[in-house]
């Protein structure tokens, strides 16, 4: 049976920690570490040609912040899965994260199996909740901390993009939706673009919590 790879782009200016998390990554048959750097200048070249599924970003990095370059990738529409990977568990560091994009917020402190186990948490669509800051995205899911004015017209959306949607919030990845529309993943992903910019998103995340408030039972 055919076993498709979950592709991950480390971006850390801890060569010693990167060494150390890929190898991690690496040791489970699934997950591939494809790129690692340690300048925030290289990431949104190397997350435009590698295209992960996956973004570990660190908030502190070399010659730059990191939620600059979370706003950067966003801002081109890098459409990966970015999650935080960083040791400051500020409340505002969260909220600006999840404002910007992030998909998630993990802790460098956590135990490797947890890592590993967050992990696939995203590649199976759900919300990613680190202990430490649980309360904090539960009040970005809950719309408490992070309320928005913006319009989201799904209108707006072509009949492949309202497919490609709905699989989207049911938390499949890039590469599930491909094999479910018997697609090509590199046209899933210039379609999850266009959904983005169409309806003002700028992570799943942040799609899913509005598609879960507003189809309440």
């Amino acid at each position: 049976m055919e076993q498709f790879k979950t592709t991950i782009l480390l971006i850390d200016d801890h060569p010693m920690l990167r060494n150390g998390v890929k190898q991690l990554i690496n040791s489970i048959d699934h997950f591939q570490v494809v790129g690692e750097t340690g300048q925030g200048s290289e990431s949104l070249a190397l997350a435009q040609e590698l295209e992960p599924d996956i973004i570990l970003l660190d908030i502190n990095i070399n010659g730059t912040n990191g939620l600059d370059v979370l706003r950067q990738l966003r801002a081109h529409n890098v459409s990966s899965r970015i999650i935080m990977f960083t040791v400051s568990d500020d409340k505002e560091d969260i909220i600006t994260a999840l404002k910007s994009g992030a998909d998630g917020y993990l802790l460098k402190d956590m135990e490797p199996e947890d890592l590993l186990n967050s992990l696939q948490d995203v590649v199976e669509g759900k919300l990613m909740m680190d202990g430490a800051v649980s309360n904090i995205i539960l009040g970005y899911m809950r719309g408490e901390e992070l309320a928005t004015n913006q319009a989201h017209d799904i209108q707006l959306l072509t009949p492949r993009e309202h497919e490609i949607f709905n699989l989207l919030v049911q938390g499949l990845s890039n590469k599930l939706i491909a094999k479910e529309l018997k697609i090509v993943e590199s046209t899933v992903k210039v379609h999850i673009k266009s959904i983005f910019k169409k309806l003002n998103f700028k992570s799943r995340m942040e799609m899913t919590v509005w598609f879960l408030q507003n189809n309440k039972e």
